[in-house]
């Protein structure tokens, strides 16, 4: 059996008198595809920003590929890494949010190049080859030179997760990718998804989209107020939830997904 390429042990987060994560456990095998499912507020986003290191945590630990994130041991005691320590961690881990933050006076090209040139130091010769490459690779290798607001919104996140890639991260995170978008731009975003999961990337997903976690997913973890109430394979967990909570909270998303369904037809 290969090593975790993530661990989380006893995770921990607040803010305040708000406890969001109370002790989360959990691995991640490398090429392993883990989609986290569950209800607004249940920390699975910041979860997601704890392992890469854009929250802090008030105790347990993180590993990515054997490291220990955000920290290092001297003695008995943890002691948090300098900035520059956690941005060199940072780089190998790719994430894309719900929102796509690319560079409004930048193309598409430029946007997928601005990291390995300027945080890696790379030459702009040798990454625009590579960023064309990643460009394709989404579908989008006839829209280098075009503006983030020449696009349609799956176009720009299919542009975010070339920029994460970039990067060539061991790690990829991806916060609900989908939900800011149109029901009709959602399936061009989710088929890259399938395409980097198939070559193997690993991959935790915050998603509500069931049918992608039921296809793509090795197995799904469902979180609700700080905690795994229940995880395991696709068709256990969707399928056939043994927690109260998990079948309320899929009975509640199958009903939200027929009205979308219903409102896409109407216009239709």
């Amino acid at each position: 059996m290969s090593q975790p390429l993530v661990r989380a042990v006893q995770v921990r987060k607040s803010y305040g008198s708000n406890e969001v994560l109370k002790g989360i456990d959990m691995e991640v095998s490398p090429g392993e595809v883990v989609c986290l499912l569950g209800p607004s507020g249940s920390g699975k986003t910041t979860f997601l920003r704890c392992i890469n290191q854009l929250e802090d945590i008030q105790a347990g630990r993180i590993f990515v590929d054997g490291d220990l994130m955000g920290y290092k041991l001297k003695g008995e005691r943890l002691h948090r890494l300098k900035d520059k320590e956690i941005a060199a961690q940072r780089r190998e881990i790719g994430m894309v949010f719900q929102r796509f933050n690319l560079f409004p006076h930048m193309t598409a090209i430029d946007n997928v190049m601005e990291a390995p040139v300027r945080v890696q130091g790379r030459s702009r010769s040798e990454v625009r080859a590579e960023a064309t490459e990643l460009l394709d690779k989404v579908g989008l290798g006839d829209k280098g030179h075009a503006y983030p607001n020449q696009l349609s919104g799956g176009q720009q996140q299919r542009v975010a997760i070339a920029r994460a890639l970039a990067m060539k991260p061991k790690l990829m995170l991806f916060d609900e990718p989908t939900s800011a978008l149109d029901p009709e731009l959602v399936g061009e975003v989710l088929e890259v998804m399938r395409d980097l999961a198939g070559q193997g990337m690993t991959m935790i997903v915050v998603t509500h989209e069931m049918a992608f976690a039921r296809d793509v997913a090795d197995r799904v973890v469902f979180m609700d107020a700080g905690v795994v109430v229940e995880q395991g394979k696709p068709s256990e967990v969707i399928n056939n939830p043994q927690h109260a909570r998990t079948k309320d909270f899929l009975r509640r998303l199958r009903a939200e997904h027929e009205k979308v369904a219903e409102a896409v037809a109407d216009l239709g």
